[in-house]
C-alpha cells in the first residue's frame, strides 16, 4: 500500500516548522493528489528565538504567520493553532480533549505525529515538546477519538466518533512505509523557507534533499520519506482508495 493516499489526513506536531522540516513531503504529495490536509500545530513556537528584545507574543504571532503561509504552500486545506507555550508541552488530558475534538471533527483516515519515546535524533537530542505532542496524538487516536461515551458533550455539536485507519509516526526506528517524495521535494523546500524567522538565509535544500536521498536509497527510491505506520482500522477491502 505504498501508493496509498488518504482522503483526509491530520498532521499532529508540536512547533511551527516540525511539520516543514520532517514530512512536508509527504503532506505536499498527497495534497497533490486530493488528500485533504489539516495541520495541527499544538504550540505557537513562542520561546524559539535569541533575538533580543524580541518577546513571547511578538515571535509566536510571527511563527503562526509563518506556518500559514508554509501550510499554503504545501497544499493544506487547513491549519489550526492550539496555543500552548512552547518548551513546556506535557501530554495532559485537556490537550487530549482538544485533539479528540479535532479529529473527529475532520475524520482523518491518517494521522500523522513524532515518536514519544525518541529521545535523540541521530547525535541530537530530541526536542521534549516533540515527545509530548506525539504521546498526545496518538492517545487521541486510540481509543478515544472512537470511545461513543467518552466526551459525549461532542455530540451535541455534530461532531461524532471516528475511527483513524492508519498512523504514520515520524522516526528512526523499526521502520516500515516509505513515502516516495521525488515528485515533492522541491515544495517541501519552498514550504520551509516560509519560516524566515527560523532558517534566515541558510539554504537547507542540500540538506533536504541529501537526506531524502540516504531514505530513498535503502528502498530503491530516489527521495522518501520513512515512517513506522500502524494500522489501527484496517481499511474497507472495496473502497475506491486513491493512488499515486
Amino acid at each position: 500500500m505504498n501508493n496509498y493516499i488518504p482522503e483526509r489526513a491530520m498532521f499532529i506536531f508540536a512547533h511551527p516548522d516540525d511539520i516543514e522540516f520532517s514530512v512536508a513531503g509527504t503532506a505536499a504529495k498527497w495534497a497533490s493528489h486530493g488528500c485533504e490536509n489539516t495541520y495541527v500545530v499544538i504550540t505557537d513556537g513562542n520561546v524559539g528565538s535569541h533575538e533580543p528584545g524580541m518577546t513571547r507574543e511578538q515571535i509566536g504571532q510571527i511563527r503562526r504567520q509563518e506556518q500559514a503561509a508554509a501550510a499554503k504552500v504545501a497544499g493544506a486545506a487547513n491549519c489550526i493553532f492550539l496555543g500552548f507555550d512552547d518548551g513546556s508541552l506535557e501530554p495532559t488530558l485537556t490537550l487530549r480533549k482538544k485533539l479528540v475534538k479535532l479529529i473527529r471533527k475532520h475524520k482523518p483516515n491518517a494521522v500523522v505525529c513524532g515518536d514519544p519515546n525518541m529521545f535523540f535524533r541521530g547525535e541530537r537530542l530530541n526536542h521534549p515538546d516533540h515527545r509530548a505532542a506525539g504521546r498526545a496524538a496518538l492517545d487521541a487516536v486510540f481509543p478515544a477519538s472512537e470511545m461513543r461515551l467518552l466526551y459525549p458533550e461532542f455530540e451535541a455539536e455534530g461532531i461524532t466518533p471516528h475511527k483513524v485507519n492508519f498512523v504514520y509516526v515520524v522516526t528512526d526506528e523499526n521502520l516500515n512505509h516509505y513515502e516516495d517524495v521525488s515528485e515533492s521535494l522541491d515544495t517541501k523546500w519552498l514550504a520551509l523557507k516560509a519560516h524566515k524567522s527560523q532558517i534566515g538565509d541558510k539554504d537547507y535544500s542540500d540538506r533536504l534533499r541529501d537526506r531524502a536521498a540516504t531514505i530513498g536509497k535503502q528502498v530503491g527510491l530516489a527521495y522518501a520519506e520513512a515512517f513506522r505506520r500502524f494500522t489501527v482500522t484496517p481499511l474497507p477491502q472495496q473502497n475506491g482508495e486513491k493512488s499515486a
